[in-house]
């Protein structure tokens, strides 16, 4: 493995290159034509995906990849639901995507498989001179964050993550206000994944993990490869719907850049109680000792001094929240009790507001233009627009406005925090996966309305 300094003196011209790539363009004659889509991965994520694809006149879906029967049985139902012709079928184990990607007439995929699945594929898929648009997370350590920005810098191919919370509605809304200074200059946000997993984790309390008869039987349940990263990992295993919006208000990577966090954890009670409630003390997963900690709090530091605070709570009982705050000198939003405070314009001194007045009258954009053609789509609407991003930049020959180097740096935060967990709470430093180009890279997201 190559050190950080080797990688940069190694890639600097790839780098120079691949920063050229046209973030938009406009729309020309020959760009109008459909694009051409391969899906690795068609459970039922995959399908969402699928579903919105097959539904628009400049997509083809060309060929789908599965290892699991029932999950091909369901897309080829999908396809013939919206009239479409089959696409290539490849059902041949864990390798049957690499036969996917030798189809020449494929464009783009869009990889939704499990996590330690994502590295391999992208970087091969880019390497196909496929564009990618990976399901989160992408790389699993820093090292693979690491290869996957090398290939991408090589090949000149774009990756997107598609983290769909960037697109959410109010998310947008709040992303408007920032820049029209509404918060002033930024000084703290923070955000997460608050979510009770208990029951995908332990797929309606069958055997949690890895390789009971019953585990997984019906097979749609992400208890078939997600339990285990809460047996032997401690971190924050799931940070991108709440870095994501976060990384886009404070333009990381594009003038701004993490440099510095730290994550403790609390101990981990919440999935072994669960275990025997649901299935009692004498069962044989009640005796499995979880790593992970019920809540993992992270704290970032960027280079413009503001901190951002992370929280990762997937194993109590709790409502579902991803936790914004967004706090500048003038003023602060937080969506948990969808309220707003901006001194001076707010009706009463240090007293909240309810902030839909606020967020309708800074209605991002895109929203306003295609909000109706999202209605319907899976969360909120916000699938049909990071879909719908991917599908332009492909259609474009553009880079992706969440980018690769947004993918490995958002990915990051996993590795690390178990790293400054490992080390009681040490800081680490964040990784500048751009070599320095953050300091003149523009921002590219959503800035108007298009995507």
């Amino acid at each position: 493995m190559k050190t950080r300094r080797e990688f940069i003196k190694t890639t600097a011209i790839a780098g120079a290159a691949f920063s050229i790539l046209p973030s938009q363009a406009v729309f020309s004659k020959e760009n109008e034509n459909k694009i051409r889509l391969g899906f690795i991965g068609v459970g039922l994520r995959g399908q969402n995906h699928l579903e919105l694809a097959l539904k628009r006149s400049d997509v083809d879906v060309v060929a789908i990849c599965d290892i699991q029967q029932r999950m091909i049985d369901m897309s080829l139902g999908l396809v013939a639901q919206a009239g479409k012709n089959k696409p290539q079928v490849l059902l041949d184990g864990p390798q049957g995507y690499k036969k996917l990607l030798e189809n020449k007439d494929i464009d783009a995929v869009v990889i939704a498989t499990p996590w330690e699945w994502h590295k391999v594929m992208c970087i091969d898929a880019m390497n196909a001179k496929k564009y990618v648009g990976c399901e989160v997370i992408t790389g699993m350590t820093v090292d693979e964050c690491w290869e996957i920005v090398r290939t991408s810098e090589k090949t000149g191919m774009p990756l997107m993550m598609l983290e769909n919370v960037c697109y959410r509605r109010d998310v947008m809304a709040a992303m408007n206000m920032v820049r029209q200074n509404v918060f002033g200059e930024l000084i703290h946000l923070q955000g997460g994944y608050q979510h009770d997993l208990r029951e995908v984790k332990f797929n309606d309390g069958i055997n949690p993990y890895g390789g009971g008869a019953e585990f997984g039987e019906k097979g749609f349940s992400e208890a078939q490869w997600r339990t285990q990263h809460s047996v032997t990992r401690n971190g924050d295993l799931y940070p991108t719907h709440g870095i994501g919006p976060i990384a886009m208000m404070t333009n990381i990577n594009r003038g701004n850049r993490f440099t510095q966090l730290v994550s403790y954890s609390t101990k981990s009670r919440g999935l072994h109680e669960h275990i025997v409630k649901v299935g009692g003390e004498n069962h044989p997963n009640a005796k499995v000792n979880f790593k992970l900690g019920d809540i993992v709090t992270t704290m970032i530091r960027t280079a413009n001094d503001e901190t951002i605070l992370l929280q990762h709570d997937t194993n109590l009982p709790r409502p579902y929240s991803l936790g914004f705050r967004v706090q500048g000198t003038k003023g602060i939003w937080m969506d948990v009790n969808k309220s707003i405070y901006i001194e001076g314009q707010s009706p009463k001194a240090h007293l909240w507001e309810d902030a839909k007045t606020w967020l309708d009258k800074y209605d991002h954009p895109l929203w306003k233009k295609y909000g109706n053609d999202a209605a319907g789509a899976g969360h909120g609407g916000m699938d049909w627009f990071v879909l719908n991003a991917f599908i332009e930049s492909v259609k474009r020959k553009a880079n992706t406005p969440q980018d690769v180097y947004d993918a490995v740096t958002w990915s990051a935060i996993t590795p690390l925090s178990e790293k400054s967990i490992q080390q009681n709470g040490a800081s680490v430093e964040f990784p500048d996966f751009t070599n320095g180009q953050w300091k003149n890279r523009k921002n590219t997201f959503a800035l108007d309305d298009s995507y």
